[in-house]
């Protein structure tokens, strides 16, 4: 195995087609996972940490020292396991420094007095653009990939780049830019920039649907993203890309779990304070979501 080539390990959370992944390098058994998720059930209000255990148990199967736990973004569908694996595995959760506008977007949404902090401090590391960190003895650099939210942030490790909702597989093409903040303009940009690394590069993404019937999948490459992704591959100039998308996102219903996903997912997977009962709330806007007419 090449020096700078991580180890990765997928995991399919198939309630949202969310992939989540263990990254590890084998020379020093340090390793950071990346997009975990933990089950919500919205008729009893539920967490079910089962998804993030099964990373947690294969982590530490291997023996690994998990160093960073890195959130690609805000997720609209599936709450974070970020805490739940910090508690577990230890770890550093981390995210774009651009979560202060995801917070200040909805913070008001949900009714969110000073108490809820809009300064990102509930995370442990924000990362500034273009930031160098490693995961062992592996480099990896925060690459800021904008569009689908303003924080979304893709991860180059190695030779291996994990690229959140910005583009996803060839035949699926690209994530939705109609969220607060969102931008289709910034999203080509973005793709086109993690389209620009070598074409050896492995490209992971975070979702996959199986258009057509085909068998769930997460991994590609730069080139052959260049070649076949449907939304943003080569000749396909902005103009085209913006107008795509600014029509397909206005037949896009809301994610199912978008409500409590951000209400827990922009405090870094914490839930909301308790109140005098003890226990945690999740709001629900009442004609007042983004989006909801």
């Amino acid at each position: 195995m090449a020096f700078n080539a991580p180890d990765i390990t997928a995991f399919l959370h198939e309630r949202s087609s969310t992939i989540s992944y263990l990254v590890a390098d084998p020379a020093t058994g340090k390793a950071a996972v990346i997009d975990p998720a933990v089950d919500f059930d919205l008729l009893t209000g539920r967490l079910d940490s089962t998804p993030a255990d099964a990373i947690a148990a294969a982590a530490e199967s291997r023996g690994l020292m998990v160093e960073w736990i890195l959130e690609t973004h805000v997720h609209a569908d599936h709450v974070t396991g970020a805490q739940h694996l910090r508690q577990r595995l230890g770890g550093r959760v981390a995210i774009s420094k651009r979560i202060t506008e995801v917070q200040t977007a909805f913070a008001p949404v949900y009714g969110e007095d000073e108490r809820f902090c809009r300064d990102g401090s509930q995370f442990d590391h924000l990362f500034e653009p273009d930031a160098l960190f490693s995961i062992g003895r592996i480099e990896a650099r925060a690459i800021p990939t904008p569009g689908h939210t303003p924080a979304c942030m893709s991860y180059l490790i190695g030779d291996a780049v994990f690229v959140g909702d910005s583009i996803f597989m060839p035949d699926f093409g690209t994530a939705r830019c109609d969220f607060p903040g969102g931008d289709a303009a910034e999203l080509y940009q973005s793709a086109r920039r993690i389209l620009s690394l070598p074409d050896a590069t492995r490209v992971f993404v975070g979702h996959d649907y199986g258009p057509g019937g085909r068998p769930i999948s997460w991994e590609s490459s730069v080139g052959e993203q260049k070649r076949s992704n449907k939304h943003v591959g080569d000749g396909i100039v902005p103009e085209r890309f913006i107008e795509m998308r600014k029509a397909r996102d206005a037949q896009l219903g809301l994610p199912a779990m978008i409500i409590p996903a951000i209400q827990i997912n922009m405090r870094a997977g914490k839930l909301p304070e308790p109140g005098a009962n003890g226990i945690s709330h999740i709001k629900v806007p009442v004609n007042g979501f983004p989006g909801v007419v």
